[in-house]
């Protein structure tokens, strides 16, 4: 049996894992002020913040471990089964959630789900790398991106209906047999890479491997016997630094709404978990076109002949241009509708440069050394996310969030500046001699 098309079956596999991987670590936030009624009864707005700021921390912190840990176990074990290891995972984590009762239980049930949830991302970006051309990398990374936002519009209104038929901790269980159910089309869909899959057709498997090579490496050159450094001398190039910096800059910028969008609306608005469901799902509206328009965007221009450095780096700049002065923006939004329609710009402008970020690793290196890259500058990335969410209780006390916006506009010029000055020229990284 052959399958046309079949790398867009995989990444649409990924993209559904990815909308799977946000309603499951979205559910705490949406879930947060029946939780903290039942759970800390006579505690004020401030004091449950920073209660939910702790199991968030933990949270972020074991997804940095995670982030590097499995882009090992993606290279060691490959794409297929690096999936089946951190989805079986994340959804058990999940359903585990239902008989949290405090800060010490929450904070395990989060602390096993970040690390296995952060498989995700170092495994996309190795999936992208395996089943795509280099031209059709930014569209791959902005569709299971896109999953992301998908995921954000489905669970807080999802979620908050739920709560009108089942208790919170129903529903951890619920969405915690979403992902394992999951597993079953990804192993019968996936059962190798390009090269050796019995179901691609030979039109595509040439498309894919043919379109792989690197600007610097064009001709025939053997992929097997291209640059592949240790983590040493992977780190000893500025390249890989302006990834990782680039990275741990502009991440905390969109999990600031992640973790805080709902409770954002419940202290500033007074809205409860089912006003939150009615206003919640916008922003991530401006995420999903974002990530598709930042990656039919790099598209469309190396079709038109422009290269991959001035590709990436237009992209990016542009996508941060839009959410910088949009976050200032924040600082007096008005009412919760024109709020969510900010909000809904910046990660608009947010996803629009992050795809191209993280396609950055298979720009720059081949092989077992993207997912190691990916992994790592997704660690940087959830340790400055993590220090984010530690400071926004105290940033926000007495429900004035504008620092935390000037923050994140600080941080979009510093995504800027990381991949301007440290990555000279985005192309394939030759062997030091």
């Amino acid at each position: 049996m052959k399958i046309k098309g079949l790398r867009w079956w995989v990444v649409t596999l990924i993209a559904i894992a990815t909308i799977i991987n946000y309603i499951d670590r979205t559910s705490l936030s949406v879930l947060w002020p029946e939780i903290a009624k039942e759970l800390y009864p006579g505690h004020s707005p401030d004091e449950t913040k920073s209660i939910y700021a702790l199991i968030s921390i933990i949270f972020v912190f074991s997804y940095a471990i995670g982030q590097a840990i499995f882009g090992k176990i993606f290279d060691w074990v490959g794409t297929r089964m690096g999936f089946v290891l951190s989805i079986g995972v994340w959804s058990i984590a999940t359903a585990l959630h239902a008989f949290a009762n405090g800060i010490l239980s929450f904070g395990i049930f989060r602390a096993i789900l970040g690390v296995s949830e952060a498989g995700n991302w170092p495994g996309a970006t190795k999936g992208n790398a395996e089943w795509f051309p280099i031209k059709e990398r930014a569209f791959a990374q902005g569709i299971f991106n896109s999953g992301a936002a998908i995921g954000g519009i489905i669970s807080i209104p999802l979620i908050a209906y739920l709560t009108i038929y089942f208790s919170w901790k129903s529903i951890f269980i619920l969405i915690g047999l979403a992902g394992l159910l999951w597993l079953i089309p990804w192993w019968i869909v996936v059962k190798s890479e390009p090269k050796k899959h019995p179901w691609i057709t030979d039109e595509e498997r040439n498309y894919i491997l043919t379109g792989q090579k690197k600007e610097s490496t064009a001709g025939d050159v053997d992929p097997d016997k291209e640059y592949n450094p240790d983590t040493k001398q992977l780190l000893g190039h500025k390249q890989s630094w302006g990834v990782i910096l680039a990275s741990a800059a502009i991440d905390p910028i969109w999990w600031l709404f992640v973790f805080w969008i709902p409770i954002y609306l419940n202290e500033v608005y007074g809205m409860d978990v089912k006003s939150i469901g009615l206003y919640g799902w916008v922003p991530y509206v401006g995420a999903m076109l974002g990530a598709y328009f930042g990656g039919l965007l790099a598209q469309n221009r190396l079709k038109a002949g422009w290269n991959v450095n001035r590709t990436r780096k237009m992209v990016i700049t542009l996508g941060c241009l839009i959410m910088l002065p949009a976050l200032l923006a924040m600082a007096n939004p008005g009412g919760p509708t024109t709020a969510v329609i900010i909000m809904a710009v910046i990660l608009f402008g947010f996803q629009t440069a992050i795809g191209n970020v993280q396609t950055l690793p298979s720009d720059l290196f081949s092989g077992k050394t993207v997912g190691t890259l990916a992994g790592f500058s997704g660690m940087a990335a959830k340790l400055t996310a993590a220090g984010l969410t530690y400071l926004v209780p105290w940033l926000t006390s007495g429900g004035n969030y504008t620092p935390a916006f000037v923050i994140g506009a600080v941080l979009a010029i510093l995504t800027l500046a990381s991949v301007w000055i440290l990555v000279p020229k985005v192309e394939a990284i030759k062997e030091k001699i």
